[in-house]
């Protein structure tokens, strides 16, 4: 594959999942945090704090997921070398 087509493929599946991840944080967040029937026309202090820490710890999650991800592919990358290298010289 061209280096560039797949650099631009990569960028799109990135705005993808990024899209992905906001959508089912406002969702999980709204859910979670704002009454299903509204008072109010403004959010109340208490649905907005609950909302920061909502999307807060979402972001945290999904960047402590993303860190160990990357770290099991690299481990299993590493692995996949060890294992050509073997039957390669064998």
């Amino acid at each position: 594959m061209d280096p560039l087509k797949a650099q631009q493929l990569a960028a799109e599946l990135e705005v993808e999942m990024m899209a992905d991840m906001y959508n089912r944080m406002t969702n999980a967040c709204h859910r979670k945090c704002v009454p299903p029937h509204y008072k109010e026309a403004e959010l109340s202090k208490g649905e907005a704090v609950c909302l920061d820490r909502c999307v807060a710890k979402y972001l945290e999650l999904h960047e402590r997921l993303g860190r160990k991800l990357t770290e099991l592919s690299v481990q299993d990358e590493e692995m996949m070398k060890r294992a050509a290298g073997g039957t390669a010289s064998g």
